[in-house]
């Protein structure tokens, strides 16, 4: 069986031909098996919610992945998705176990399985930022010729590893020469042809394998100075907060590592001030399970320890899906649209990496309204409350129905109502003189609203108030009679919702549901990533639910349904 990561990473082996190395080594001890469990219970620095190799792997690492080695759980993964889906993920799988392991003469069951612990894990460490001047990083290539990769396989039967190790079948043409290093052993290849690998074995119970004999030496060196995952900021703390019993896989990503890398290369240049943000970042972990309906991601963000930003603890979302009714097929929700806007202006600014730059948000604001209305001063400024954006289908069954398919509904809380009442009455002044829309005052439910009317007679929009303080806009299907008075049927209490978004952490601070098969049924989504329509088929909806966990981290469980395809067959046997 083969791991996720490697099939993202091999993608580039064309540009990065160091991670060629990095994958021919990891696929060739754990392409087939895999898979998670809490191992090391014993010795300092060990602990049962930090990925196996944490206190080995230096602390420089920019990434780095722990998949279970546990046959069942890839047999599981398996069983989700559509024919087609299993039928592409079986033919990764078998390519991948002859590339790593039948070509070199190893069989997963017989030569790994027999030693090999409940989880191995791999690392990327990035380049010595020190050694390695910017302007030598004339590209992604360049810069990727300098990672070295890092696997740490425990051990759990010490004289079935000896025996395997004694003789090592990856051999062509080259030879083992054995060194000394700290007083630890290491073996090395010499005169290869392709890849060299070294090895060593630390306190009895880990294998640590690498591509690069200087990248043995500092695996080393961190393990004995403690210099590793375990003791960087945050690692330990907040790891244990995404604990899981027998994960699929756990990973991490260095923000600032990946930030320095991102600012020296021409290709994808950050500008200082995105950098120095970023800097304030620490790390990103995850741990991913498998489920009997889907696929479970519990995930947490935690701040740099010595970075003077802070977070907001505010955890004030979980009304809005109680104001939209059952049939909802999206809604992304938040506590602060003004706090959030804030944040996200703070990290984007002249960033070419942000999807859409604050300024151009701004601008088209004042383009639209004719200079009328200031984003910050007359929107943001009184939505400091909770907001949802979703999309609705269309209900008309009189003269409106071909006019739209869905509706765009927002809704957002605020503490001042006045300053919101006069940006809004603004609002329809510029549709009424610049667009020539009729501004039309109604009633629904015996509450005041407004309709923008178009100019050939269609209702483009409403908008008006929920109870006291949340105001709304609906633009496209009239669905406004589905919110006011407030719905029986809510999305809350809908199964769809229930079973797809986390319930925890709680209290939230924001969101999200997609009904992805009714969606994909009604309306074609945009283009992300490739076979994304493939994915997708298979996929029935995505929940996720986020929260500030401190002033320092964030928490975010994200979980995805997928269809039940058939029992899978077994993979077909290993052609010699």
């Amino acid at each position: 069986m083969a791991l996720p990561v490697i099939s993202i990473l091999s993608t580039q082996k064309k540009k990065k031909p160091s991670l060629v190395l990095t994958l021919s080594s990891a696929g060739l001890l754990i392409g087939v098996g895999s898979a998670a469990f809490w191992l090391l219970t014993q010795g300092k620095l060990f602990s049962r919610d930090l990925p196996v190799g944490a206190n080995i792997i230096p602390q420089d690492a920019l990434f780095a992945v722990s998949l279970t080695t546990d046959a069942s759980q890839w047999q599981k993964l398996r069983s989700f998705g559509t024919k087609e889906t299993q039928g592409e993920l079986d033919k990764y799988l078998v390519e991948l176990r002859d590339r790593f392991l039948t070509n070199n003469g190893y069989n997963f069951q017989k030569d790994i399985s027999p030693w090999v612990g409940n989880e191995v894990t791999i690392a990327i460490l990035a380049p010595d930022m020190k050694k390695v001047a910017p302007k030598s990083i004339a590209s992604d290539q360049v810069a990727t010729k300098e990672q070295s990769m890092v696997m740490v396989l425990p051990i759990k039967n010490p004289q079935s590893a000896r025996s395997i190790l004694a003789q090592p079948k990856m051999l062509k043409g080259g030879k083992l020469v054995d060194r000394i290093y700290q007083g630890i052993a290491v073996k090395e290849t010499e005169g290869q042809t392709g890849e060299n690998f070294s090895a060593a074995v630390l306190d009895q119970r880990f294998l640590v394998i690498t591509d690069n004999p200087k990248a043995t030496e500092r695996a080393i060196d961190a393990y004995k100075n403690q210099t590793t995952l375990a003791t960087t900021g945050g690692f330990a703390d907040n790891f244990p907060k995404i604990a899981n019993y027998q994960p699929f896989a756990q990973f991490y990503v260095n923000v600032p590592i990946a930030a320095k890398i991102a600012a020296a290369s021409p290709n994808r240049p950050l500008p200082a001030q995105v950098l120095a943000q970023l800097q304030n970042n620490q790390g990103l972990a995850g741990t991913i399970t498998l489920e009997s309906e889907g696929i479970r991601l519990k995930g947490v963000s935690w701040l740099n320890p010595n970075s003077q930003r802070t977070l907001a603890v505010e955890n004030n979302a979980g009304n809005m899906q109680n104001r939209l009714p059952a049939e909802t097929l999206m809604m992304l929700s938040g506590g602060n649209l003004k706090r959030l806007w804030a944040d996200y202006v703070l990290t984007s600014h002249s960033n070419p990496l942000s999807p859409i730059p604050p300024e151009t948000i701004r601008s088209g604001v004042k383009s639209l309204s004719n200079n009328e209305l200031d984003l910050d001063r007359d929107l943001l400024s009184w939505m400091g409350g909770e907001f949802s954006i979703s999309i609705m289908p269309s209900i008309a069954k009189e003269r409106y129905k071909e006019d739209f398919r869905a509706a765009f509904v927002f809704m957002v809380q605020t503490s001042d109502r006045s300053n919101a009442e006069a940006s809004i009455k603004r609002l329809d002044e510029v549709m009424r003189n610049q667009y020539q829309f009729q501004i039309q005052p109604t009633t629904i439910a015996d509450k005041p609203a407004v309709n923008w009317i178009g100019p050939y007679g269609t209702l483009t929009a409403t908008h008006g108030w929920l109870d006291n303080d949340v105001a709304y806009l609906i633009m496209g299907a009239p669905v406004t009679n589905k919110i006011v008075p407030r719905p029986s049927n809510t999305l809350a209490s809908s199964f769809p919702f229930q079973k797809t978004v986390p319930s925890d952490p709680n209290p939230t601070n924001g969101q999200f549901f997609l009904d992805v098969e009714r969606t994909m049924k009604n309306f074609p989504l945009p283009t992300l990533f490739s076979n994304q329509e493939t994915v997708l088929e298979a996929t029935r909806s995505i929940g996720i639910t986020s929260a500030v966990s401190d002033s320092r981290s964030n928490r975010y469980d994200i979980f995805i349904e997928l269809k039940k395809g058939d029992k899978p067959a077994p993979l077909p046997s290993p052609t010699p």
